[in-house]
């Protein structure tokens, strides 16, 4: 890394106030799967067509024969020190979710919590009017939220959509000979964690926001492809995690080529300097006895691989007929680096890595 990024709100440092930033915010994958254990009792309407049972990316609820809800949530605390940026990285990585069961978002609500003695009441404006544009650019309104004051900044959303209950995509249903692709190149981590000890050149800040800000559209249009049979996107868990929670829905084995996978520029030398995030360790301790690894990968691969994407990209399975398709629509909608990164086969429900 050649240049340092200056900092245009110094002294005052959004990222300061919280012990972790993004995704990378997430509660382990291990210690989530004990406080979730058992709870999937309780009232289970006939009409719910998707809940936590497969750890998804939303909720679906039917509610006729052509329509269904999606709802989600999703909030962090601060990834980057400019209060608007930080605002369109949330409502980005919360309305991913949407597009990831294939759904088109309808309105949002807004989840703020702020340290209202320490931090200026303009700065918590930018952070929801960033929140604004973003759901301006998806088509959505605000149409309410709520409030609380806060030790640490956390901003999000609520978000919900509509999808046919027929083109609802699930990450749950990929099938043996599928071919994945992914729509977004890994590092996100990476770059963050480079941004909070102030090491991040402006290259690569720019490089942060771009991806954390481009909304996962492609869902929409994804899932009216009879060839895509799973979705998903990749966030908190990284790449391994998310691949691991398809392949156990799917109760096959997920394969991943690592030379096919996308890097955001310079991330594996980042990693190979030692800018990797917590949660990276705390998301290989909680699932890296799923992954095989082959023998011969970088030595950065196990790092990237669990390295947490926020806002991250969609994670596609589908047949191998529909591989072209696919491509297409992820280049139509601006997102040039999607690529194929693997494939699904007949085993148990585990993680393979090959060179």
């Amino acid at each position: 890394m050649t240049a340092t990024l200056m900092n245009p709100l110094a002294p005052l440092r959004l990222t300061s106030f919280s012990h972790g930033g993004g995704c990378g915010c997430k509660i382990a994958p291990g210690v989530l799967s004990e406080i979730l254990k058992g709870s999937a009792g309780g009232f289970i309407p006939p009409e719910l067509i998707v809940g936590i049972e497969t750890a998804d990316d939303a909720a679906v609820y039917k509610l006729n024969d052509e329509q269904a809800l999606v709802a989600t949530t999703d909030f962090f605390m601060p990834i980057v020190d400019d209060p608007y940026q930080f605002g369109r990285i949330a409502a980005t990585n919360a309305i991913s979710d949407v597009y990831a069961m294939g759904g088109k978002p309808i309105m949002a609500l807004a989840l703020v919590a702020m340290p209202v003695g320490q931090l200026p009441v303009e700065v918590i404006g930018d952070i929801v009017r960033g929140g604004q544009d973003v759901c301006r650019v998806a088509g959505i309104p605000i149409a309410g939220g709520h409030t609380i004051d806060s030790v640490e900044p956390i901003y999000g959303l609520v978000v919900m959509g509509l999808v046919h209950p027929d083109q609802v995509r699930r990450n749950a249903g990929a099938k043996a000979g599928d071919v994945l692709v992914l729509g977004k190149p890994l590092g996100v981590g990476v770059l963050s964690a480079a941004l909070k000890k102030e090491q991040l050149s402006e290259a690569g800040y720019r490089q942060l926001i771009d991806t954390t800000t481009r909304l996962n559209t492609p869902g929409i249009a994804l899932a009216g492809l009879d060839g895509v049979h799973a979705l998903t996107d990749v966030t908190g868990f990284g790449l391994a995690g998310h691949a691991l929670e398809l392949a156990r829905g799917a109760g096959l084995a997920a394969v991943i080529e690592w030379s096919r996978v996308p890097l955001l520029d310079g991330v594996d030398a980042m990693v190979a300097e030692g800018f990797v995030t917590g949660a990276s360790s705390r998301n290989w301790a909680g699932y890296g006895a799923e992954v095989d690894l082959a023998d011969g990968l970088p030595s950065t691969a196990q790092a990237l691989l669990s390295d947490p994407q926020t806002s991250g990209g969609l994670l596609v399975s589908c047949d191998a007929g529909a591989v072209a398709a696919v491509l297409k629509v992820f280049r139509d909608e601006g997102f040039a680096l999607a690529a194929v990164i693997g494939r699904v086969e007949q085993g148990p429900p585990t993680l393979r890595v090959t060179r």
